[in-house]
């Protein structure tokens, strides 16, 4: 299937969207505390960053098939 280079880049594109995911929601909360947003706008934002991870989540697996696949 996919060789040993393609399946480390994938795991690096997965690696920063976790950390780019993390950094908006520090971001993000920080703004919302800043700016005195309602709770309703900052659990909005927050379901954005959990959908975030959990997609995340999803490319691992993903990426954890992948692997078992290429071993045999």
């Amino acid at each position: 299937m996919a060789n040993k280079n393609d399946l480390n880049r994938h795991g690096r594109k997965i690696a920063l969207m976790i950390a780019g995911v993390g950094l908006y929601w520090i971001t993000i909360t920080a703004l919302g505390q800043a700016l005195d947003w309602s709770q309703r706008l900052r659990a909005l934002f927050d379901l954005v960053a959990l959908a975030g991870f959990i997609w995340a989540v999803w490319m691992i697996y993903g990426l954890w098939r992948a692997r078992q696949d290429d071993e045999g």
